[in-house]
């Protein structure tokens, strides 16, 4: 039974599904390419692109809503996360997100992005030193100085809770010849502000920084040609790089003080969610939350940063990729949730207004994805402004201004010559 109805959009409602558009999806900024409309900034978007779309009746509310009943609240899962695989029930974190619900953020910032940037910097530059020396110690089969990773985490997490655009701009810098140990720092980074969004506790977010810092720490057994060869790995060389898993595992389980669900992140990061990945075949929520989380974001870092064998793609097309590979290769709900995180725009992000204007995504509104921080750089003529401008989409319109300026569409990256980190409120020289 065709359970497809087309409405127009003045008829949309939060909680109905839409499942086709007017246009073709390409060319609008959705990620969904069928979704449930959760947010007033998605009814906006739909009402501006759209004249009429298709809604699914079997799937979200109709054109008469019901009234939904409070979310159930997410469980601690601290407890959950042992060697058993027998513990799916932690995915229930994503319940809160379900039901056409938007939760309020468990964590409201307590800073801006220029306020945090200082503190970010200083854990930075010790976050990189660590990692450097872990590394050398796992290299040399030297005991982990895991106070110091725990203690450099926590500060980590600490400034995630503040305000994490900060250290996200701090992962838009990137040295291509410190691909395997900055890698690391940058999974760390973005696992937390994932966490963060998920609504984990400070002690959750420990657990699982340490584990996304130290995913990687089997590949100083890698030998170092293949870690960087510039083509594609032949069999035998794969099952080389593939053993860095189990490498890692084992140095991580040698040091004291490691917990088991930090290391789940090392053991797992590799499986796929259609059991395809390895090193142990897992499949579905038998990856557990930790893993997957793991997987997500070690990819998405990987396909976002220049490699010796691949260049790096913008981020706005890394989610449409992974969007596209959800179910076969992530958690498609825990997905969903990962790009809602990173923002439709994210960071860095180069983008065309309504007015013709070109700038740079700055920051992120967490409660408003549509509204990002934007700093302009050049104007509708294509010329550069002065002085480049930060706005917020969320002021605009301006008492007495008519037109709403808002995002048109993401530009590939170096369109019009504009390299996005140029813009962000960190550089290169803060890594020093």
């Amino acid at each position: 039974m065709d359970m497809k109805k087309k409405v127009p959009v003045s008829a949309l409602r939060k909680g109905m599904f839409v499942c086709e558009l007017d246009r073709p999806w390409v060319e609008t900024p959705f990620l969904f390419q069928g979704f449930e409309i959760h947010t007033n900034d998605e009814l906006e978007e739909l009402t501006h692109l759209c004249q009429y779309v298709f809604i699914d009746d079997g799937r979200g509310d109709d054109a008469v809503i019901t009234p939904r009943g409070p979310a159930p609240t997410a469980p601690r899962i601290v407890q959950e996360h042992t060697r058993s695989r027998k513990q799916p029930s932690s995915f229930t974190v994503l319940k809160k997100f379900s039901h056409g619900r938007v939760p309020p953020p468990t964590y409201p910032d307590t800073a801006t992005l220029e306020q945090e940037v200082p503190r970010a910097k200083e854990i930075v530059q010790q976050s990189r030193n660590l990692v450097f020396s872990m590394m050398d110690d796992a290299r040399l089969g030297h005991a982990l100085d895991t106070a110091r990773a725990k203690n450099t985490v926590n500060h980590m997490v600490e400034s995630i809770l503040g305000n994490p655009d900060a250290l996200m701009c701090f992962n838009q810098l990137k040295k291509k010849d410190e691909y395997t140990a900055t890698h690391s720092l940058r999974v760390c980074v973005l696992a937390l502000a994932f966490g963060r969004h998920l609504g984990f506790t400070p002690q959750e977010l420990n657990l699982l920084g340490i584990g996304a810092l130290l995913h990687d720490i089997g590949k100083t057994k890698v030998p170092i040609d293949i870690l960087n060869k510039p083509g594609k790995l032949d069999e035998k060389e794969f099952e080389i790089m593939r053993r860095h898993v189990p490498f890692g595992v084992e140095i991580l389980e040698k040091n004291r003080g490691i917990p088991l669900p930090s290391i789940e992140v090392a053991k797992l990061h590799h499986e796929r969610f259609n059991g395809h990945g390895y090193a142990t075949g897992l499949r579905g929520e038998a990856i557990g939350l930790f893993g997957s989380i793991g997987a997500i974001v070690d990819c998405y870092d990987a396909i976002t940063s220049d490699r010796s064998y691949h260049d790096a793609m913008s981020s706005h097309e890394a989610l449409r990729k992974m969007y596209s590979w959800r179910r076969k290769d992530f958690h498609p709900r825990l997905l969903e949730q990962f790009i809602k995180c990173m923002g439709i725009y994210p960071i860095g992000s180069v983008v065309e207004m309504n007015t013709g204007d070109v700038g740079v995504v700055v920051s992120i509104n967490r409660t408003r994805r549509l509204r990002p921080r934007v700093a302009l750089v050049l104007g509708s003529d294509k010329k550069p402004y002065p002085q480049v401008t930060i706005i917020d989409l969320l002021d605009y319109p301006e008492e007495g201004q008519t037109r709403r300026v808002e995002i048109r569409k993401v530009l590939p990256p170096g369109t019009h010559g504009i390299v996005g980190t140029d813009f962000i409120p960190v550089t290169l020289d803060d890594l020093k």
